[in-house]
């Protein structure tokens, strides 16, 4: 899977541009605040159709405008798919793939991707929603129909939050929406817990390597790991927890309130370990995740680092772009060319982003 031509129209601050990736590796440079990322945002935008840097699409409009473009070009098993995707202030969402219009189900199916960014060294010291977000994340691009579950556990979340909220509660109704939200959560837990093993298994072998010999491992704080199981765990829980739902007025039982437990030789990584070691193991993460999502679905997802070499020490910046497979598309983003070795640019296609604009690198 390749991007081979990338076109924005007031995405942010980018108002016209057109990129084409001629090659497996691009290099984007310029200084901060010049649009670098928001290249990288908006192929990622492709795959997942939110943005990992705000909630509300508007804000991926550029100011004075009324709506945003993106135009790609996609090479998939030696066929070209051409995405359109616009956004304009009425909060109205195209999708057309090969110029015919599409459901986002079927446009996400489209092109897969994994960002590293500087944001992503931070999650294991960030929120559990953090955590469960990348989570999510990886999960739907390997199952399209994680998202549908996700949704339609939000909406009965948001039911049942209102009922508790209001002046009087119909326990029977209750009832159903804690039926309704065991069901849907517990087959949400069972493919996160079901994720979380195949990637250690990936992932731990590569921090072994990075860290020489230190053993990582994840955990997720539901302790069953079948449907059924889950299904009677979180049955308890609610009954457990009724009083402090009516109390705090919302539901404190479910996927939505759990989190992913990282250890290194036992201890836990958020509590004991070091700066170095817990940006070993997210490198280890997203290199898992590059690989399970090629072995899942037959392709080779696009690989975006956004100005996450610089964070890294030598030998993690070494370990990270040798390990990237040569049929992995990779787009970088960085200050300049100083980080990279001369052997590793003879490949590399080179752009300079200044104020939006682009061009190709001498």
């Amino acid at each position: 899977m390749k991007i081979t031509r990338l076109g924005l129209k007031n995405y942010r601050n980018c108002t016209d541009i057109c990129l084409d990736f001629s090659s497996q590796k691009t290099l984007i440079i310029g200084k901060n605040a010049q649009g670098k990322t928001n290249i990288l945002e908006s192929i990622y935008l492709l795959s997942d159709l939110k943005s990992p840097r705000t909630s509300t699409l508007a804000d991926l409009i550029k100011f004075g405008e009324n709506s945003f473009n993106i135009n790609a070009l996609i090479e998939k098993n030696a066929t070209e798919i051409e995405l359109d995707y616009s956004y304009n202030t009425e909060k109205k969402r195209e999708f057309k793939i090969n110029r015919v219009k599409s459901s986002a189900r079927d446009f996400k199916l489209s092109v897969k991707t994994v960002l590293f960014s500087t944001k992503d060294l931070l999650l294991l010291r960030g929120a559990p929603q953090d955590r469960r977000d990348w989570l999510d994340r990886a999960i739907s691009q390997i199952y399209p129909a994680y998202d549908e579950r996700l949704s339609k556990f939000e909406k009965i979340r948001i039911q049942k939050n209102n009922l508790l909220k209001s002046d009087y509660i119909d326990e029977t109704l209750l009832d159903i929406y804690n039926e309704q939200l065991v069901i849907t959560g517990a087959n949400i837990i069972f493919l996160r817990k079901k994720f979380l093993k195949e990637i250690e298994a990936i992932s731990s072998a590569k921090h072994r390597v990075i860290s020489d010999s230190e053993n990582f491992a994840l955990s997720y704080t539901c302790p069953e790991s079948e449907t059924e199981g889950i299904y009677a765990y979180l049955k308890e829980e609610l009954k457990k927890r009724r009083s402090e739902e009516f109390g705090r007025k919302q539901a404190c039982v479910g996927p939505h309130r759990d989190d992913i437990i990282f250890t290194i030789n036992g201890m836990d990584a958020v509590k004991f370990a070091s700066q170095g070691q817990q940006r070993t193991l997210v490198l280890a993460l997203k290199l898992g995740e590059l690989e399970i999502i090629k072995q899942k679905t037959g392709f080779s997802p696009i690989l975006l680092l956004d100005d996450v070499l610089a964070e890294l020490d030598e030998t993690r910046q070494n370990y990270l772009l040798k390990s990237i497979d040569s049929d992995v598309q990779t787009i970088i983003t960085s200050v300049d060319t100083l980080l990279f070795e001369e052997e590793f640019l003879k490949d590399v296609e080179i752009y300079s982003v200044e104020n939006g604009s682009v061009k190709k690198y001498k």
